[in-house]
């Protein structure tokens, strides 16, 4: 029994039905090649279980991959199809001759219900072994139990009903708990709710399904032979425990709706289709005597679930007079009828029977035919035989029966995923749509395809539909490919050029005025479109050229305004001279590069508003590149043109600190020209340093010279410091202007009194005025008047000098006076210094003989030394190595060429001949051994190396050689 449930392909038993009209391999169209490189798979697949039942089978349901047959009539088999090799067998322990009549396993796998012939019913649970009768059901011949699918669970079924072939319909609820000898039974409660009835009186109830719709409204359908009942709740249950009373209790006064059908096969069948577990039920298919009753199931309908119902009568050969159909299940897109020896699947979209599959007659006949909600597949079993069937892609060609039923929507829902057929559905609905003239929709359709483009736009041109014409490349426009911009180019300028030539075409006429504006709109729509806006601006150029042809000047600055081509809309108001338009423009977008190109023009006409916009924009804009449109509109002389170029120049120079010569010597010309005024004070402000200012200084004097402003001259002579030539001017203009002048060279007497003299003979010689040379004289220390009497006439007396010769000699007289008392200091300072000098000599120091040198610490005595007045003492060699790191290069050289003849004139002995001839030498001219001594200690002891200043010298020394840094580190680790 391990493998009973090992799966193996019988050749024989393995029969499957392509669906009518879908070839095995894919259909080219335009722009795709789909060659199928593999067998396609059959939709629906047969294969027998490899199992051979040690009795006949009775009866057979499958559920939650739980598979339970019924063997004889006391056996129960089951089997988990997760677990092949843990089957399972149970006894049911009947002695009577009581048949199986039906099972009933719930969705959850867990509760078998085994209804026996005898009118009995016994449960069992999956976790259990025991077979447990359920005693309030006797009595009942139970034909159908509708599960609860949203309360049941693996321990309880909740409420449940149950429909029995009396006609009646019982609520009743089962418990998986077994508890004790005493302990509570399975079947908790079983009360009856309704009958059904036919014609006749109560009819069996073949069928029950209970559901619940997304809203929480119950609903139950019934079936008998002949009629299908809708119970339908009007409000969402709030309180679930209620179960199914309240439903069947609206429907005691007056009868459920029902659908009827005249002819009937003794019992029927209804099937549901659940896309998925525990969801709302989407449609339904009857197993009734007139054919098949298929439809949709929507919930929220308040009277009637049934929706899109039709009947498919059954195939030749199949009804109540012929060979009966036995059951049914529902898939998707087909439904399978059992007869009893073949399966025949119908499609639910065409009634076009797309599998007719025989059963070999050593199986014996077909019994029955089950489906697994949760896994999908179907279940046909014999007495002999048990067989599955597997559903795969069952949605595959649907798309195929939807697009000949002109289902478009459907059609491109279903083939998705397959480029080839989506295109073969988008090109068959432009195709109706074109039929049905609506232009549009076919246009937007025939975008999405791979249909050649020119036979497309023909179409639309051979019909005069320019609109959707421009819709269709509008689209094709934006699945472009950022690298085809030629095909970008092509459809940009075509869409432009139609829809110019629509707008001309409706411009003229009042009537479509409305139109007009709508064509406009969607024009502009076009331009400003983001996802056009790549290829608009690669095409922009030529746009502009089918603008300009059609004369559409508003659209020109429209689109220019899009492409950002600010350019190009200031040239365009410029030359429709809307000046305060372009300005507008170029103050809107702050572009620095327009300013500059439209200024020229702009400030001939608008000077005032665009100076007020040079000043808004401020240091953006470099002045040095709008000096030229400020030249040529300040040519022409007038005050207001010269005073805008000066309220910029100014703002520039005081507000943004320009510091550039071209800018200052642009804003002197200026004033030199039209505001002399400020010219003067304007040069004042920029000092009178030569490093300061930021002008030319010899353009600033030439210019002034021109103009005649002597005073600005005189003061750039001053910033030149030609003051000689600044007196000179000055002396032409005002002589107190001249006389500021002769003052400024402080530090050359020589030259103030010059320039004072220069003053004077011109107040002598040209205005001949005695009294105001006689204040020169006064204002000027340095004159005397014996410097300006020369330049006075012969005929002057000297009652006009007699003050100033008076002041004269008592200023000869004060300075003698000076003189001699500094005559008198200098008398008692030297004789000072000759006492300073007499007392010196005398002074002396006292050497102990346990003193030391104050640099090598050993005995002072030892050898030649020096005391310093300080204190300090030092050996003449110590004092020598200390003494010449700090002095001077021409020093150093001046000691070693001192000890060096030092070392050349030996000490000799008196009244040797050598010591005579030596003294001898030194009489002739050479220097003597003292005088060099002296000479040396002039340059080694003339201050002590601790207390003088050779010490504060040293004081930026490192008191480590830098060149001996590293050597002693080193020592020290």
């Amino acid at each position: 029994m391990a493998s009973i449930l090992d799966e193996y392909e019988d050749s024989l038993s393995r029969s499957a039905v392509q669906q009518p009209g879908c070839p095995s391999v894919g259909i080219p169209h335009s722009g795709y090649v789909n060659a199928q490189l593999e067998k396609e798979v059959p939709i629906f697949t047969k294969q027998r279980i490899d199992f051979t039942p040690s009795e006949r089978i009775t009866s057979l349901v499958v559920s939650c991959n739980q598979l339970c047959m019924s063997l004889g009539k006391d056996t129960l088999f089951r089997i988990d199809l997760g677990k092949a090799n843990e089957p399972n067998h149970v006894e049911l322990g009947r002695k009577d001759d009581a048949r199986v009549h039906k099972m009933f396993l719930d969705h959850t796998g867990s509760h078998l219900l085994i209804a026996l012939s005898s009118t009995e019913v016994l449960y069992v649970n999956r976790n259990g072994q025991k077979v447990r009768p359920l005693a309030r059901w006797k009595g009942q011949l139970v034909e159908s139990v509708g599960w609860n699918k949203a309360l049941g669970t693996e321990s309880s079924t909740g409420p449940i009903l149950v429909g029995t072939a009396q006609g009646q319909i019982f609520e009743a609820e089962l418990s998986a708990s077994e508890g004790g000898l005493f302990g509570p039974a399975p079947d908790l409660y079983f009360r009856p709710l309704y009958v059904l009835n036919e014609e006749g009186g109560p009819a069996p109830v073949c069928s029950l399904e209970a559901e619940r719709g997304p809203d929480g409204r119950g609903f139950v359908i019934a079936t008998t032979r002949q009629r299908l009942f809708q119970f339908i709740s009007r409000a969402a249950e709030g309180a679930e425990a209620q179960g199914f009373s309240g439903l069947f209790a609206a429907y005691t006064d007056h009868p459920p709706p029902f659908r009827e059908f005249p002819s009937n096969l003794g019992y029927s069948e209804l099937a549901f289709y659940t896309p998925k577990l525990r969801s709302a039920p989407r449609a339904f298919a009857w197993m009734m005597g007139d054919g098949v009753l298929y439809g949709a199931l929507d919930c929220g309908r308040p009277d009637s679930l049934l929706s899109e119902e039709r009947v498919w009568e059954y195939p030749e050969g199949v009804g109540p007079g012929a060979s009966p159909p036995l059951a049914i299940v529902l898939t998707q897109f087909h439904f399978l009828l059992l007869l009893a020896d073949r399966v025949e699947a119908v499609c639910t979209l065409t009634g076009q029977v797309v599998l007719r599959d025989h059963f070999l007659e050593k199986f014996g006949p077909l019994k029955h035919m089950v489906k697994d909600s949760s896994t999908g597949q179907l279940w046909a079993y014999t007495e002999r035989a048990v067989f599955r069937y597997h559903v795969q892609r069952e949605a595959r060609d649907v798309w195929r029966t939807y697009l000949d039923m002109n289902r478009f929507d459907l059609a491109k829902e279903y083939c998705r995923e397959r480029p080839d057929c989506l295109d073969t559905v988008l090109a068959r609905e432009a195709d109706f749509c074109f039929r049905q003239r609506r232009y549009l929709e076919s246009a937007r359709c025939y975008a999405l395809t791979q249909s050649y483009f020119e036979e497309i736009a023909l179409k639309f041109l051979e019909a005069r539909q320019e609109e959707a014409l421009a819709e269709f490349l509008q689209r094709k426009l934006a699945g472009l490919k950022p690298t085809e911009r030629t095909q970008a180019t092509l459809l940009t300028t075509w869409l432009t050029e139609l829809y110019l030539s629509r707008l001309g075409a409706l411009q003229g006429d009042p009537e479509a005025s409305t139109l007009y504006r709508e064509t406009r709109e969607r024009f502009r729509a076009f331009l400003s479109s983001p996802r056009h806006k790549e290829w608009l601006f690669a095409s922009r150029a030529s746009i502009h050229e089918l603008l300009a042809s059609h004369g559409d000047s508003e659209h020109m600055v429209y689109f220019a305004v899009i492409m950002q081509d600010y350019e190009r809309v200031v040239a365009y108001h410029c030359q429709h001279e809307a000046y305060e338009e372009a300005l507008a423009v170029l103050t809107r977008h702050r572009d620095p590069q327009l300013f500059y190109k439209f200024s020229p023009i702009l400030i001939r006409h608008i000077p005032r508003q665009l100076v007020d916009a040079w000043i808004e924009l401020g240091s953006r804009l470099d002045a040095r590149q709008l000096i030229p449109a400020l030249v040529n509109y300040s040519q022409g002389g007038e005050a207001q043109q010269v005073s805008q170029a000066i309220r910029y120049m100014e703002f520039c120079v005081n507000v943004l600190g320009e510091t550039e010569q071209a800018i200052h010597n642009y804003l002197l010309s200026l004033y030199a020209r039209g505001q002399p005024a400020s010219l003067l004070v304007y040069l004042e402000q920029a000092g009178a340093s030569p490093r300061r200012v930021h002008y030319d200084l010899k353009y600033a004097l030439r210019l002034c010279a021109e103009h005649g402003h002597h005073r600005a001259c005189v003061h750039v002579y001053k910033v030149l410091e030609l003051y000689e030539e600044a007196v000179d001017l000055a002396l032409q203009v005002d002589v107190d202007l001249a006389k500021q002048c002769a003052d400024l060279p402080e530090d050359d007497e020589e030259l103030r009194k010059k320039l004072w003299l220069k003053i004077a003979r011109h107040v002598v010689q040209e205005e001949e005025d005695v009294q105001t040379a006689m204040a020169c004289l006064a204002s000027c220390p340095l004159l005397k008047i014996e410097d300006v009497l020369p330049f006075f006439p012969d005929f002057v007396t000297i009652d006009h000098f007699k003050e100033a010769i008076c002041s004269s000699l008592k200023a000869y007289n004060h300075h003698i006076q000076e003189l001699q008392r500094e005559m008198e200091e200098a008398t008692a300072s030297a004789q000072r210094i000759r006492r300073d000098l007499q007392e010196l000599r005398g002074r002396y120091g006292t050497v102990e003989p346990q003193d030391k040198c104050a640099t090598c610490d050993f005995p002072l005595l030892n050898r030649p030394f020096y005391l310093f007045l300080c204190g300090h003492m030092f050996h003449a060699d110590c004092l020598l190595q200390a003494v010449r790191p700090g002095l001077p290069a021409y020093k150093q050289a001046r000691l070693e060429e001192l000890q060096r003849k030092l070392g050349a004139a030996q000490p000799l002995a008196k009244g040797s001949a050598r010591a005579q001839e030596a003294e001898g030498g030194a009489a002739a001219g050479g220097p003597s051994r003292e005088q060099l001594k002296a000479d040396l200690d002039e340059l080694v002891a003339a201050e002590c190396v601790y207390c003088g200043e050779l010490m504060i010298r040293s004081i930026d020394r490192p008191f480590i050689d830098p060149q001996r840094y590293e050597e002693e580190h080193l020592s020290w680790l």
